[in-house]
């Protein structure tokens, strides 16, 4: 709400007070900055993921601004740490969330080389559309103008650490060293890479990419992701370099029946489907395979799509299944930087016995003889060793494929006694990638 104006002409007070909110509505939608920061409180206040609430957040946005809004709050939420740190000596108490997270925006921005001059405006813009912290865009001007003089200050902060809940089980499993690595590798901003259905040599060329020796191609400032070529004519999908992997563990061949048994967003299903297998895609979210069947048919492949819940689900058997489990997926911090803040690990142990049952299922679908991929994008051995171990004790005709994890890019010391763990630091050198655990079984 507009504050009051001073004269006496209430018909006036009401025009310009009316004029000033439709014009703060009007800003809105116009200046991304404000809605960076109502999606810093989706996820800071009322503890929701990005994904969740991003869609509704940009539908008011032109097309050319959501990218914008989208780095801008991965950018903050992977900074909040220095940001804070950077406003400290500023604020004698902690403001409202709202305002805080106004800083934050503003201090990242600036310290990332943005112009002063225009994002301290943006803030102070930012507060005053909101009534409940206009009062305090005098304040977010002041601080934000002694930020600016401030800034190579910027590089000699403490890289941002992990959440207490989520580093000290790291801390026990891998140690200090490990995980102060995964820390730099997730405060950067990562790469974008792709999968190429056919010639990935060709497509790196055509987009200007890097062959990495698994097969994925790089970009690290790919731009807008739908003007590279190849993207219309489906030529290749976007997958980080770790989620490319377990498809190409499980190494189907054509013809085979193959399950994609936690399908979305499909980038798994399109490399079985490219490999000419008979694939059946599920997904126990209807909205989530609609984006698979979107993917297939940009790509011109083929799969069954199927919407169900995989504990539920009749069919094969399969000569094939691979199984993407739903997990903690503390392992794309690196790509979403909100989840330890939305996240607090109280859910984790649910999400363990789920992976349990989804193995037995799986097993249960698959023909003798038959092959099975476990993989989670997780960093915790809760969902990734321990299952397996727990997999071979409950099953004794099951076996491990270790060979099977022997592939291009991957480097044998990656390979344990129960199967490949991947960090956000290997490959630091070219962007580092996704955190995961994969493993083979082979049905007796």
């Amino acid at each position: 709400m507009a504050a009051k104006g001073k004269g006496t002409d209430m018909a006036g007070h009401k025009s310009r007070k009316a004029n000033a909110q439709g014009q703060r509505r009007e800003d809105r939608p116009r200046d991304p900055r404000h809605v960076v920061v109502t999606l810093l409180g989706d996820v800071l206040e009322d503890k929701h993921l990005l994904s969740e609430v991003l869609p509704k957040r940009l539908k008011s946005l032109p097309v050319e601004d959501r990218a914008r809004v989208q780095r801008l709050v991965l950018e903050t939420l992977r900074g909040m740490d220095r940001a804070d740190r950077m406003l400290g000596p500023h604020l004698k108490k902690r403001p409202p969330l709202r305002v805080l997270n106004i800083l934050r925006l503003g201090v990242v921005e600036i310290c990332s080389g943005g112009a002063a001059h225009g994002v301290v405006n943006s803030c102070v813009s930012a507060a005053r559309a909101d009534r409940t912290t206009e009062k305090m865009s005098g304040l977010v001007n002041a601080i934000l103008r002694k930020i600016a003089d401030e800034t190579e200050k910027w590089d000699k902060l403490p890289v941002p650490r992990l959440p207490k809940w989520l580093r000290k089980p790291l801390l026990s499993d891998y140690g200090k060293g490990a995980v102060e690595a995964m820390e730099l590798a997730q405060f950067a901003a990562p790469p974008l890479d792709l999968t190429a259905k056919t010639d990935a040599a060709a497509i790196s060329e055509a987009v200007g990419g890097v062959l990495l020796a698994s097969g994925s191609v790089r970009l690290k400032d790919a731009g807008q992701v739908t003007a590279l070529a190849g993207y219309e004519a489906g030529d290749w999908w976007v997958q980080d370099v770790s989620a490319a992997l377990p498809a190409k563990v499980l190494a189907a061949q054509p013809s085979e029946t193959v399950l994609d048994m936690c399908a979305a967003p499909g980038g798994k299903t399109m490399q079985l489907a490219a490999a000419g297998a008979n694939v059946t895609s599920l997904d126990v979210s209807e909205g989530r395979m609609k984006r698979v069947k979107e993917n297939l048919a940009r790509t011109g492949l083929s799969a069954d799509c199927v919407v169900g819940d995989a504990l539920e689900f009749e069919g094969g058997p399969f000569d094939a299944i691979l199984l993407d489990a739903p997990c903690t997926a503390t392992g794309t911090i690196r790509r979403h930087p909100d989840l330890p803040y939305a996240k607090d690990g109280s859910d984790f142990p649910s999400l363990f016995e789920l992976q349990e049952y989804m193995i037995d299922r799986a097993l249960g679908l698959l023909k003798p003889g038959g092959r099975l991929v476990f993989c989670t994008c997780s960093l915790l051995i809760d969902e990734g060793e321990e299952q397996v171990r727990d997999a071979l004790a409950r099953h004794p005709d099951l076996k491990l494929d270790l060979d099977a994890l022997r592939l291009p890019g991957v480097d044998p010391a990656w390979i344990g006694p129960e199967g490949l763990r991947l960090f956000p630091h290997y490959l630091a050198d070219l962007g580092g990638m996704d955190g995961f655990f994969i493993t083979a079984f082979r049905k007796g």
